[in-house]
């Protein structure tokens, strides 16, 4: 049981003989980057604040195996997702809701393969989902109005899963004005994490893909960027740092942009 926002880990609520509605599956970055850690804190302010009951799983939750497998070691990566699996069947999880787009993407799409069958659905679509029903409204929080805000499609939702909508639809209640980037949705430019551009010096006679990616903030005008991946939101905020303007633009992301709105 975290000290914090007293989260209960599946193990105890197993104990206790319940199940929760939801598996917050919070990833390596929500759990170890500091900065990730911010998003993974309102994402669980969240969703105590409409009453979802939810738990997560503690040192029980490894890697998804996502960086070894798309850096080709297809063992290890089904070493990492036959664990999890075994895991989660164990604790019979029917619906798990992940802060990380590389997170989400492998569950949904390589875990079936390997017998692993979840429903799983990026904060995003259950921020989104939450102001359809009426459980989430912009009311006695920080006002947004008169801010111009765009939003960075992170590959594996965007192009790898064709979510462009509900992170709009999640920002839409924030009584901003939204402006699209040149490079967007399915034809959005990758912040380079993915790439592991995060991890190395760019080519000779580039610049670095996040810088890249700063002028076409530039050109939008915008003085928040939206996240929704705690990858971009490090090659983002870098970016930034690069700027002239720093103090004029912020990297958030859209659980702490929610959470700001509704007070929480």
């Amino acid at each position: 049981m975290t000290t914090e926002l007293m989260i209960p880990t599946m193990a105890e609520m197993a104990a206790q003989g319940k199940e929760p509605e939801i598996l917050f599956w919070v990833g390596c970055a929500g759990s170890f980057d500091e900065r990730a850690q911010k998003i993974t804190r309102d994402i669980c302010k969240i969703l105590q604040h409409v009453g979802i009951s939810f738990a997560v799983l503690g040192t029980e939750e490894s890697c998804t195996g996502d960086p070894a497998k798309r850096a080709g070691n297809e063992f290890l990566f089904q070493m990492q997702a036959m664990m999890n699996i075994q895991v989660l069947d164990g604790y019979n999880i029917k619906k798990i809701v992940t802060g990380c787009p590389h997170c989400f993407n492998t569950i949904r799409n390589e875990y079936p393969g390997l017998g692993g069958n979840y429903e799983v659905i990026h904060h995003s679509q259950l921020i989104q989902q939450l102001i359809d029903e009426g459980k989430l409204k912009a009311e006695g929080g920080e006002s947004f109005k008169g801010r111009k805000i765009t939003f960075h499609d992170p590959c594996y939702l965007g192009r790898g899963n064709n979510i462009y909508e509900a992170p709009r639809k999640a920002l839409e209640i924030l009584d901003a004005e939204l402006v699209e980037m040149k490079r967007c949705k399915s034809n959005g430019l990758c912040c380079g994490a993915g790439g592991a551009q995060m991890f190395k010096e760019p080519e000779p006679g580039r610049k670095d893909i996040n810088d890249e990616r700063m002028l076409d903030v530039i050109e939008a005008k915008a003085d928040v960027i939206a996240s929704g991946c705690p990858f971009c939101m490090t090659m983002l905020t870098d970016g930034v740092k690069h700027m002239e303007k720093e103090q004029e633009i912020k990297v958030l992301d859209i659980a702490e942009l929610t959470v700001r709105a509704n007070g929480l």
